[in-house]
């Protein structure tokens, strides 16, 4: 059972090739090893083997016996804290899962298309005419708004603003790769944990939330509400018990940072790639125009296909795994590489090209397209994550017509454990358009 090869370098090489030239490391590793092979990091004891082949990822992620490799806590607890529904094992995970999935889909996820649509708008007309700037920004002011809005039901206009000006602080610390690079230096040499100084820095963050979920417990209007932090406020399980306001903090933490910088991300990358392909870009004009949505969700599907915002969704296993022509033992820690499995031609023909209509004929192998990672772990915001790039995208095209600030394509640069324009995706508005009456949005 010994592990799959990989590349020939130290950890220490792997590490910076991971951090800063992700694609190029991960087509490097294909092109000699194949579908499976061995990575190793600077701070961390083992192997990972990653993996691109549908069926060696749908029995890595249909098994129940396999849990969180030791990498994601060590990366995300620092900042999510210990009860978030990302970092939980087991029964724990499978209820919380359970409490705060119904508002992510079906018509509850419908009662904020409104709102989207009345954030996006303002942020789009706020936008300059004729100068450059990067969208990628932009876009992730869009998010952050609606989570505040939508997720965490603020209306206090005062603590609106505290909390916006917070989580942006806490987001941009918390995005850069030189944070991940310090965090595995400090872990094997022993400096002092970069963490730490971000807790400090993110108290006043924690200090609103506290207030904001105190305050709608004693609200007497809360069954009123509609907002996700009303409802995880009133939720119980299923023993009668209600999520604690530490567990609820924590929740909270991870719903922002697992939704915003994403979404935020996705959508940059879905604008860049229409710019560059104006076929797929007159096409979804016309049908936007004419009332229709299939070829939108065409393109988002096309455009996490070929840009996945998060690499990698890993697990420890359990039980033995075949891999090919490798047998994994229990133990090994073993994850997808969602780019290479996004771009194996076997499933795509032309794989590295931008053709939405791949989606129209019906969907791909289910784990040949994991955006949102798989199994009982799949990101439970995915159907909000596609329902809000639908509205953000719609309102953008209806409003204005863009172009490219730059005749190159954007490189793929680390930030966090997510993949982001390099350059955050510069465009320029050439002109505003009359606003149209909209249609609602399916959901």
């Amino acid at each position: 059972m010994s592990l799959p090869p990989g590349p020939a370098v130290p950890p220490a090489v792997q590490t910076a090739q991971w951090l800063f030239r992700p694609i190029r490391f991960l087509d490097s590793c294909r092109r000699r090893h194949g579908d499976t092979f061995s990575v190793k990091f600077i701070g961390f004891a083992t192997p990972m083997v990653m993996i691109s082949d549908p069926e060696a990822i749908r029995a890595l992620y249909r098994s129940r016996e396999n849990g969180l490799p030791p990498g994601r806590s060590f990366a995300l607890e620092p900042v999510m804290g210990p009860r978030s529904v990302l970092l939980l094992e087991g029964a724990e995970h499978l209820s919380r899962r359970k409490l705060m999935l119904p508002p992510f889909h079906g018509e509850r996820m419908r009662a904020y298309e409104s709102l989207i649509a009345e954030v996006a708008t303002a942020e789009i007309e706020s936008w300059p005419l004729r100068s450059p700037f990067p969208i990628h920004p932009r876009m992730q002011a869009v998010t952050l708004e609606v989570i505040l809005r939508a997720v965490f039901g603020v209306t206090d206009p005062g603590r609106l603003r505290r909390l916006r000006a917070q989580l942006a602080e806490m987001l941009v610390d918390t995005a850069s790769p030189r944070l991940q690079l310090r965090l595995l230096l400090a872990r094997r040499l022993g400096r002092p944990d970069p963490i730490e100084e971000l807790r400090q820095r993110t108290a006043a963050a924690d200090d609103l939330l506290r207030a904001e979920i105190t305050e709608r417990r004693a609200d007497p209007g809360l069954g009123d509400r509609d907002d996700i932090l009303s409802m995880l406020v009133a939720a119980r399980f299923e023993d009668g018990e209600r999520m604690g306001d530490d567990e609820l903090r924590d929740q909270l933490i991870t719903l922002l940072l697992a939704g915003h910088e994403t979404t935020a991300t996705a959508l940059a990358w879905t604008v860049d790639l229409l710019l560059r392909n104006p076929g797929p870009m007159a096409r979804l004009r016309a049908e936007l125009e004419g009332g229709g949505d299939d070829y939108l969700r065409a393109v988002i599907s096309e455009a996490l296909r070929l840009r996945p915002v998060v690499p990698l969704a890993g697990r420890r296993l359990g039980s033995e795994l075949r891999a090919g022509p490798y047998r994994l033992p229990p133990g090994t820690d073993v994850t997808p590489a969602i780019w290479l499995a996004h771009t194996r031609p076997e499933a795509y023909p032309d794989p590295l090209a931008f053709r939405p209509e791949r989606f129209l004929a019906g969907a791909p192998e289910t784990y040949a397209w994991i955006p949102f990672g798989g199994g009982v772990r799949r990101c439970l915001g995915a159907a909000f994550a596609e329902f809000e790039m639908r509205i953000v995208l719609r309102e953008l095209l209806a409003r204005c017509e863009l172009r490219g600030a730059r005749s190159a394509p954007e490189r793929i640069a680390r930030r966090n454990i997510t993949f982001s324009p390099r350059r955050g995706t510069p465009v320029i508005v050439t002109a505003r358009r009359p606003a149209r009456a909209r249609e609602p949005t399916a959901a």
